[in-house]
């Protein structure tokens, strides 16, 4: 069974967002669960998310739905939270089966060592986010936004994010500054052999690259995102591939971002 790894979707809740949500819908809706059984989301899936006790965004509603008939069918979720959604919790994991990480996920898959991030706060140049991202997760924190209307929560998180401005005036993706960062990670971590496969999201531009580790080439790849790319990561069970979604009206022929990659060798 495959399966598929994600990032940076960025769905937001209104009339802006809507094209997005659609496309990211029609993608879920055309996996076939006979050949898919687990999706991997590394985080930012949400420009916001916050969970209430009794209540959940409306807006939201389709993607939602969308995966519970995917669970329902038997695909298993993986979710590291993403610095747009660090507060997922309870109904992800109650109601729609998700397995929540905080900030990584360690797992073997194609008979390598994977290590699955977000990406954020990895750059050290960063002081400011690094220390917000401290204190917005703290419990004191998340229980006085709790007690925040959700209306004015959503509308608070729409004026702190600039998701929609983005869109609108998209940055020359691989000058962006978290792209080295994540990239100098990773290959740190494959340097040290604490892992075969270094795959985040974060930075927005998808990537794949061979890097030397001690027993052989190591992998980094990051999953791009939907605000430009609609890309995203498959696995077969022998390798690993980039690849760009495109609704059945728009598909070329080689419409993946990169070429299938190998899956890395080690020396014996």
């Amino acid at each position: 069974m495959k399966t598929i790894v994600l990032s940076d979707v960025h769905l937001v809740a209104d009339e802006a967002g809507r094209e997005r949500m659609g496309r990211f819908v029609a993608f879920l809706r055309q996996i076939d669960t006979e050949d898919v059984g687990r999706i991997i989301i590394l985080g930012d899936l949400f420009d916001f998310w916050f969970e209430y006790k009794h209540v959940i965004f409306s807006g939201y509603f389709d993607v939602l739905r969308a995966f519970a008939d995917l669970g329902d069918k038997g695909v298993r979720f993986d979710f590291v939270c993403g610095n747009h959604d660090f507060w997922a919790g309870r109904f992800l994991r109650d109601h729609l089966g998700f397995a929540v990480h905080p900030d990584r996920l360690e797992t073997d898959m194609a008979d390598k060592r994977v290590l699955f991030i977000h990406g954020d706060g990895i750059n050290e140049r960063d002081v400011s986010y690094r220390v917000y991202k401290r204190v917005v997760r703290a419990k004191p924190v998340v229980w006085l936004f709790s007690l925040l209307h959700p209306d004015w929560a959503m509308a608070i998180a729409r004026r702190v994010s600039n998701t929609n401005q983005r869109v609108l005036n998209p940055p020359v993706a691989a000058d962006g500054p978290e792209v080295s960062p994540l990239k100098e990670f990773a290959q740190a971590v494959l340097a040290r052999g604490e892992a075969d496969v270094v795959m985040s999201g974060h930075s927005h531009y998808p990537l794949c690259e061979e890097c030397p580790g001690p027993t052989g080439t190591g992998l980094y790849i990051n999953t791009g995102d939907w605000l430009w790319h609609q890309s995203y990561v498959e696995c077969d069970g022998e390798g690993f591939q980039l690849r760009e979604f495109k609704e059945a009206s728009e598909e070329v022929p080689g419409s993946e971002t990169q070429p299938p990659v190998k899956e890395p060798e080690h020396e014996p």
